[in-house]
């Protein structure tokens, strides 16, 4: 990592957290604020650390979050009606942004986003400019995490170019998954939820229409594959913890209460 800080960059990035108010385990998470800040907040000064970029942006539905984000100094955009996912979102600050080269894509319910990952993620693009999209991966070591379908599998080959995302377990091990599930370099990937894309092809992406096998698994990254383009898929050691239920954001605060 510390090589990939000191890269002289050639292409300007920036980080994008699409940021829908309505949640459906978690109303308004975005906004709740018990720690003493509102989660997007969290997620946007997280976002702020990663070096090489030339900002971080708020994209959001509602202006109840504009004006959160607003209020704590950050910069965020009101994007249209018509956006239907936060890849849609992030193309539309792309279309008035021609400046910028790449955009990454942050979840806005991610407040504990490494600065690593950002640059991580960022660096793979830039490294290999026949890629248009990237994104990371971290081992999956526990059975329960690899039979859940709300965790995201990734399959890659030796270069680390996705072959397939699932939410089934996959590679499907013939002699029995415990075998292998805690080797030294395990097979099973999770798929973290940041992305990175070039301009041209986040704007193509965004218009292309969603593929059968994205409808079946309700994975839009399966739009891409399907779409004959390549994602390169980086590994990183630990994954941050997403909130996604009321449970999460308790341990979230406790956490925060006890730094």
């Amino acid at each position: 990592m510390a090589m990939e800080r000191a890269v002289s960059l050639a292409l300007n990035s920036l980080v994008v957290i699409p940021a829908r108010l309505q949640s459906t385990r978690l109303p308004e998470k975005l906004l709740l604020a018990e720690t003493g800040k509102p989660l997007i907040q969290h997620t946007y000064e997280a976002a702020c650390k990663a070096q090489g970029t030339c900002g971080v942006i708020v994209a959001t539905d509602h202006p109840s979050i504009e004006e959160a984000v607003s209020r704590f100094g950050g910069e965020a955009v009101m994007t249209s009606e018509s956006c239907a996912s936060g890849t849609d979102r992030v193309a539309e600050i792309a279309r008035s942004r021609p400046d910028v080269d790449i955009f990454i894509n942050v979840q806005g319910d991610e407040p504990e986003i490494s600065a690593e990952a950002i640059e991580r993620v960022r660096f793979l693009l830039e490294t290999n400019p026949d890629v248009s999209m990237a994104t990371l991966a971290t081992p999956i070591r526990s059975m329960e995490k690899l039979r859940d379908p709300a965790c995201v599998k990734v399959v890659c080959g030796e270069s680390g170019r996705a072959l397939y995302f699932s939410r089934s377990p996959i590679p499907h091990v013939r002699d029995g998954y415990e075998s292998v599930l805690h080797s030294e370099k395990p097979p099973f990937l999770q798929h973290l939820g940041i992305y990175a894309y070039r301009r041209d092809f986040l704007l193509k992406l965004a218009t292309a229409p969603p593929s059968e096998l994205e409808q079946l698994e309700k994975l839009e990254q399966l739009r891409v594959l399907e779409m004959g383009e390549t994602i390169l898929v980086g590994t990183i050691a630990e994954p941050s913890i997403g909130i996604d239920t009321p449970d999460d954001y308790a341990a979230f605060v406790k956490k925060m209460c006890n730094r």
